[in-house]
Parts: C-alpha cells; sequence; structure tokens
C-alpha cells in the first residue's frame, strides 16, 4: 500500500464519489427506501432552527403578527412573485406545508438558513445557500390562497368549500384584457420582497422546494424600484413610462383607513379571513418604444399629471388634491376625462393600497421589443368594491390602454398573522 499521503488522499475523494454514485443510483424508483432509510424522513423535510447568527437586527422584520407582513410594510426594493398549483389530494400534506412554510420563512426573515448548517455528504443541503453570509435585507414572506385552493373542476378538494369566501372569485374578464394562462391563477402565492434580489429570490426558492410533492411552481415574476441608496429622499417610485407611481396610496399609518380599505374585518365573510386582505396581481405588460415616440404633452395627458413632478395637471405638487372642475384658459379640462388619474380616482370612494414593481424579462422574441412591464399587485378589503370597480372605469377608456397591455392576472386571499407557535393558515383549517 502507497505511504504516498496525496495518493491516499485521492484513494479517498474516489471512493467517496462512487459512494455517492452508488447511493444516488439505489435512491431511484425501486430504492427510495433506502435514501429514506439512511437519513429519516424526518431528517429529510424537517424544518430547524440554524445556529448561524442574525447579521444585521435592524434589517430584520420579524414574521409574527396580527397581520402579514409584506402589506402595510414599507415597500422593499425588490418582490419575487410565485404562484403554486397544488398537487397533493391530503389535507394533511396541505397543513403540515403551512406549518413548515411557517418555521421557514420565520427563520428567513431574521436571516438564517431553513436547515441546519452541518448535514449528510451524501444528502443535498436543507437550505440552498445562496443567501448565507447576506443580510436579511428586510425581507417580508406574505402566503395567500386562491379560488381553486377551495373548488376546482366543481370538485370541493379538501373539504374547504364552505369556508370560501364569496370576493375570492375569479376577477371577471376586463375589455382589452389579453391574459395568457402561463401567467393566470394559482392555487397558492408567495410575495418574498426585499432590499436584496437575491434574498427575496433564495426565499421562494426554499419554500417551493419545501413544497415538492405536494405543491409545484405555476409562474413566477420578479420585480424591481429604485432603491433608497439612488432616492435618498425616498420619493413616489416611478414607472417604465417615467411617471410616478402609486402617489394616491391610503396612509398605510392610519389605523382607521387600513381597517376601512385593506383589512378584512369580522363579519365581512368567513372570520378565519379577518385580519387579512385580498390581493390582485396583473402583469401588465408596457409598450416602451411606442411610448418613447410619444409627445411628453401626450405623456402627461394619458396620465393626467405632470411627468417631473407629479402633480395633478394644473397644479404644483404632487399631493394636491385632485380638482375636475380646474380648466385652463379655453375651458378645457386640464385633467381630460379619459386621463388613467382620472379614471382610477373615480368618485373617491374606492381605494386600494398599491404595492407595484417595475419588471424586464428581456426581449420579446415574437415582436423583437422590450419584455417590460408593471407587475401591479394591489390589496383591499373587498374587491367587488374596489378594484373591480376601478378596473371596469379604466378598461373601457383609459388612454394609457392604447400603450399597455394585461397579460397576467390573479387574485388570492391573504391570510391573516400568526402567533409564535402558531403558523400562518391556522385560522383557515381549524
Amino acid at each position: 500500500m502507497s505511504t504516498n499521503p496525496n495518493i491516499n488522499n485521492e484513494s479517498t475523494k474516489i471512493a467517496k464519489t462512487f459512494s455517492r454514485r452508488d447511493i444516488l443510483k439505489t435512491a431511484g424508483i425501486g430504492g427510495v427506501g433506502v435514501l429514506v432509510g439512511a437519513s429519516g424522513l424526518g431528517g429529510l423535510l424537517s424544518i430547524t432552527e440554524s445556529k448561524a447568527k442574525q447579521i444585521d437586527s435592524g434589517e430584520s422584520i420579524p414574521l409574527y403578527g396580527k397581520h402579514q407582513q409584506g402589506i402595510t410594510t414599507k415597500t422593499q426594493n425588490h418582490v419575487y412573485f410565485a404562484a403554486l398549483d397544488v398537487t397533493t389530494t391530503n389535507k394533511q400534506d396541505l397543513i403540515r406545508l403551512f406549518k413548515d412554510w411557517t418555521k421557514a420563512a420565520a427563520l428567513m426573515t431574521e436571516g438564517k438558513s431553513v436547515g441546519e448548517l452541518t448535514s449528510n455528504e451524501f444528502l443535498p443541503p436543507k437550505d440552498t445557500g445562496e443567501a448565507a453570509g447576506l443580510s436579511p435585507s428586510k425581507l417580508t414572506i406574505t402566503f395567500g390562497v386562491g379560488p381553486t385552493l377551495f373548488k376546482k373542476d366543481q370538485r370541493d378538494r379538501f373539504g374547504l368549500q364552505h369556508k370560501q369566501p364569496k370576493e375570492l372569485v375569479d376577477l371577471p374578464k376586463f375589455p382589452l384584457d389579453a391574459l395568457e394562462e402561463e401567467w393566470t391563477g394559482g392555487d397558492l402565492c408567495i410575495q418574498a420582497c426585499a432590499d436584496d434580489l437575491q434574498v427575496a429570490f433564495h426565499a421562494v426558492r426554499n419554500l417551493v422546494r419545501i413544497a415538492r410533492g405536494k405543491a409545484i411552481l405555476r409562474w413566477a415574476q420578479s420585480g424591481f424600484q429604485r432603491t433608497a441608496q439612488a432616492d435618498p429622499r425616498e420619493g413616489t417610485p416611478r414607472n417604465l413610462f417615467g411617471f410616478k407611481d402609486g402617489t394616491a396610496n391610503p396612509d398605510v399609518n392610519d389605523e382607521k383607513q387600513m381597517n376601512e380599505q385593506v383589512w378584512v374585518q369580522p363579519g365581512d365573510g368567513p372570520n378565519w379571513l379577518a385580519n387579512g386582505s385580498y390581493l390582485v396581481v396583473r402583469k401588465i405588460q408596457m409598450f416602451i418604444e411606442v411610448w418613447d415616440r410619444t409627445t411628453l404633452k401626450e405623456q402627461e395627458n394619458t396620465f393626467g399629471r405632470y411627468r417631473i413632478s407629479g402633480a395633478p395637471l394644473g397644479q404644483k405638487n404632487e399631493f394636491d388634491k385632485l380638482d375636475f372642475n380646474h380648466k385652463d384658459e379655453y375651458g378645457k379640462d386640464f385633467i381630460p376625462v379619459n386621463s388613467h388619474t382620472r379614471l382610477s380616482h373615480g368618485d373617491g370612494s374606492q381605494k386600494i393600497l398599491r404595492r407595484a414593481y417595475s419588471y424586464s424579462n428581456g426581449m420579446d422574441v415574437k415582436t423583437g421589443s422590450f419584455d417590460a412591464g408593471l407587475l401591479f399587485l394591489c390589496f383591499q378589503r373587498k374587491p367587488s368594491k374596489q378594484f373591480i370597480q376601478i378596473q371596469k372605469r379604466l378598461a373601457k377608456m383609459d388612454k394609457l390602454n392604447e400603450y399597455t397591455s394585461h397579460r397576467g392576472s390573479a387574485i388570492f386571499a391573504c391570510l391573516p398573522g400568526c402567533k409564535q407557535g402558531g403558523f400562518i393558515g391556522e385560522t383557515l383549517f381549524s
């Protein structure tokens, strides 16, 4: 036998390589029990707290609370949004998934791994690792359930149909919708927002991984807005048309407004959703090349606001009250009747909490133009009285429709928050 340590080390590596290959071969369809028996099923799937220390407590937003985070939380720089389809037919599997998701999400929002740092070298690590060494970056993870979780193909899937809220139904088809199946619907949703896109992606990636055998990815989209470093004054973000987006949002610090406009209240429907909210998602493609050839005056008339200041036409400041009776020297409305601002405002009685992000998916191979636009996310207490009424007006005569196309759509009930020791979705399954 050789006494050369290098040769001995190399032999050990080769032996380990063969061992891995043998184990993976054995763990095929016929040998799953060998793999599970060697590590224990719990060792493969359980979510355990990492010993890694939180890097920056100021960057962490706790998961637990009365409401889920990521709704009224100050908007972070990035979003990674995913819709999933449930594949299991076992209700207990679904409950276990939400319990595991809650544990994993609580760890990741603290900047921790979803599994122990040391693991069996013959198995994949429990955490995918791309966020190792990174701060939590103000990560929030928000979970929701779609209408098809309750009923699909006329079938009560998990004995939950009697708990389906009347508000949680597929959105109506609006005029000019060009929805594509690949960007529409979903049984479940995960919204991960963070000041670092890698942190947000890591969260969704690991949650989808935990869901294996119970749910699969249906569609996903990342999004961005201007960062705090780029805009220290933290002004209203601009969309890809160059206009400020979200000026008319209600005040998230006003509890009365939030209870009236955003949070589902006891008595609104099944009480399991009280303190939750409804999320509407629309993937809106923007034809930015066409927009870039449009005159500034036409752009401002389309939005009903000045591009630079964000002020309503005819006024000076971004947050000036809208005045639809204000006319120019020729007697014409400053804010055109078909402008986006005028139509979205209506009589002012319908408000939604916008949390939109821009997206860019490279090039649209069909047209040779940018595949870019707006991942529109909005939260509300009653979609039938809020988003749907607003979108009906916009779909009919919004001048912005000339430059956009709605390609994706979904609605979800975002579950109420939970206390430590409980889990997101506990009220639904209790």
